[in-house]
């Protein structure tokens, strides 16, 4: 079992891009936001690149890269297109996730397990270029051991479903599928992987997942970009940095 050390929280600014080009404006600006993300505790910066740029354009991770102090975490799918992207920019960290041109947000996890080989084979570069690979995937056994098989560095836990269950009062499903991800955080960590989690998270479901030992990291974006309408940015990370830090002292 991992040591309870601190636990890292990676703020995603992809949602202050979808205000700004719901209008077509240069506001809100995601770099000033990962700033502030950064003068309010967080330890690094999410942003997804998606192949239809709904959200983050190009020079948005131009502009990240050149102003951020903290490491970036580069989400992106596992395209030839976006491998190039991830090589010439060579940032800290990159996040392979599933991408479908339809979805709201990302649905799932990656299928490792049954794409290994490919998947192998893509993630290699950007290994050899530096960047810590991660996997963005379910707590699901085969898919974890794919992902220790290929080389990976990390895996990210989707903990959308847990969160789903949670507000929709299925109280019995969300505390199975609640222990399904200690489960996978603990095979992760046997397995020599750095376990981060992230989707959906909120104030109310955040402690939880911020308790398991074996969590290095946890991603959250859409939940402090929408409670910033309310509080603030700045409030709104500092108010999940504490319960993250409450939940791992506890």
């Amino acid at each position: 079992m991992a040591m309870q050390g601190k636990l890292r929280l990676g703020v995603n600014i992809d949602h202050v891009a979808t205000v700004r080009n719901a209008r077509g404006s240069a506001y809100p600006d995601p770099v000033r936001a990962a700033k502030l993300a950064e003068a309010s505790g967080a330890d690094g910066i999410t942003a997804h690149l998606r192949e239809d740029r709904r959200h983050i354009a190009d020079v948005d991770i131009e502009r990240l890269m050149a102003a951020l102090e903290r490491p970036l975490n580069f989400e992106m799918a596992a395209t030839a297109e976006m491998q190039a992207i991830a090589l010439r920019h060579k940032p800290h960290a990159v996040c392979i996730v599933p991408e479908k041109r339809e979805e709201r947000t990302t649905e799932g996890g990656l299928d490792v397990a049954g794409d290994e080989g490919r998947l192998g084979e893509y993630i290699a570069p950007l290994r050899e270029a530096g960047c810590r690979v991660s996997l963005f995937i379910g707590h699901e056994r085969r898919q974890i051991e794919a992902a220790a098989r290929i080389g990976a560095a990390v895996v990210e836990l989707h903990t959308g479903a847990y969160c789903d269950l949670h507000y929709e009062g299925e109280t019995a499903k969300r505390d199975a599928e609640l222990e399904a991800l200690r489960e996978g955080a603990a095979l992760a960590h046997s397995l020599g992987l750095e376990v981060h989690a992230g989707h959906g998270l909120t104030f109310e479901t955040v402690k939880p997942v911020a308790a398991m030992p074996e969590v290095v990291e946890l991603n959250i974006g859409h939940f402090l970009i929408a409670e910033a309408i309310f509080l603030g940015l700045g409030p709104a990370i500092k108010e999940m940095r504490r319960l993250m830090d409450e939940a791992r002292a506890a």
